[in-house]
């Protein structure tokens, strides 16, 4: 196993999500947490965590799992979801499995809690991450191997859990630097127009700056824009800077 001084140094030189999530995986690993989910809003509200298509979304999950926890809708009534929303720091998942707190499931929270058991998503621990917005919220599911129970997975939380949640904590912070696609992807071309109309330039402007005709510049703002799943060109302005795809050297992938 990497000591924590050189994994954060690999951590913190990930040149992109891939690179970085692969790293964080491959080490979590070590300590028995076989399958991680990460998730990442900027457009929290009081009722809802925003189209799950703007999501930062990033699971070592099996595809079945995924498939039913959030195509299906599972994951907004998940009781360690809930815990994350509400609170920050790292969280034992014996917390959902205190009979007091069982006895006042929901029945929609009884049926996740039966499919983890079904999916042997039954040990863990859940880091919810600091946030100094109130629109955003990110957080990770550390799932351990299944066979390993939840008190095996306090042994190791006893012992290594101070560097797991700095480890993780740095994975986060790293990931906000990078360029995420997702399913919000642009051309090269819809982040130059974006570029421009950043640095306040006209679609005049811009047309000459990129030597295209103006009806051709609207047409890539356009595309930008339904890109992105926004009504105004600002908006697309915004969102591509949230997702780091403004200004950098290459995100194509």
């Amino acid at each position: 196993m990497r000591s924590l001084v050189d994994q954060l140094s690999r951590l913190t030189n990930a040149s992109s999500v891939e690179e970085l999530w692969k790293l964080h995986t491959e080490h979590m690993e070590n300590y028995g947490f076989d399958r991680l989910m990460y998730g990442y809003t900027r457009y929290r509200t009081s009722s809802s965590l925003g189209d799950p298509q703007d999501w930062v979304l990033l699971s070592s999950q099996t595809p079945e799992y995924m498939k039913v926890f959030f195509d299906e809708g599972y994951y907004y009534h998940a009781p360690m979801l809930k815990w994350a929303l509400a609170n920050d720091g790292a969280c034992s998942w014996r917390w959902m499995m205190d009979m007091g707190r069982i006895d006042n499931l929901t029945p929609s929270e009884l049926r996740v809690m039966e499919f983890n058991r079904k999916m042997k998503v039954t040990a863990g621990y859940t880091v919810s991450f600091r946030s100094i917005s109130e629109r955003t919220k990110a957080a990770i599911a550390l799932t351990a191997k299944p066979g390993i129970t939840q008190d095996t997975v306090e042994q190791t939380w006893a012992k290594h859990g101070d560097e797991i949640i700095v480890m993780n904590n740095v994975m986060h912070l790293k990931l906000l630097t990078l360029p995420y696609t997702g399913e919000r992807h642009l051309t090269k071309r819809q982040r130059e127009v974006l570029q421009w109309v950043g640095d306040g330039k006209t679609t005049q402007d811009i047309a000459v700056l990129l030597e295209l005709t103006p009806a051709t510049v609207e047409k890539h703002l356009r595309l930008a824009r339904e890109a992105l799943d926004v009504e105004t060109t600002a908006q697309a302005v915004l969102k591509a800077a949230f997702y780091n795809q403004m200004f950098v050297m290459d995100v194509e992938p």
